[in-house]
């Protein structure tokens, strides 16, 4: 049994490791982004992309000075069917840790920064006041990317 231990666990241990090292031998990990589809409504393009510009942009612009995004941006996209998405939110973080994991310190950040810009604490008139972007879109679903540079060959 002590044979086992120090002969069969250790190469064990290799092989299930070593896919993710010869996996990046092609590649470097780069950012992450959060990207959530929408479809506007029929005659609310206009409307979303004010909204967004009024919203959205400010909120992120404050959150990447503050170290709590990297970037962010919008993508359109010419919808193939009823259901396809005409509208992407990106918002860019460096890794899926600082996309995913919970970090109460940003979310405090991030409430001084949507407080300042709808000008309260209170969620609920906040919740008010964003929700009239329901009525301009609806959501079609959510990804999560990384970005990836290939390494030349050798």
């Amino acid at each position: 049994m002590k044979t086992f231990k120090v002969f069969v666990l250790p190469v064990f241990f290799l092989v299930l490791f070593s896919a993710d090292l010869f996996a990046q031998e092609n590649y470097t990990e780069g950012n992450v982004r959060i990207v959530s589809f929408y479809r506007t409504k029929p005659g609310q393009f206009d409307n979303y992309m004010k909204y967004l510009r009024a919203n959205f942009l400010p909120v992120q612009e404050e959150a990447k000075k503050q170290g709590l995004i990297v970037g962010y941006s919008i993508l359109l996209n010419t919808p193939s069917t009823e259901d396809d998405w005409d509208v992407a939110v990106v918002s860019l973080h460096k890794s899926f840790g600082e996309a995913l994991d919970y970090n109460q310190t940003d979310e405090d950040k991030m409430d001084k920064i949507n407080e300042m810009h709808y000008k309260t604490s209170d969620q609920e008139k906040m919740r008010e006041m964003t929700a009239k972007r329901f009525d301009m879109r609806t959501y079609v679903g959510t990804k999560y990317l990384r970005e990836i540079s290939l390494k030349p060959l050798k």
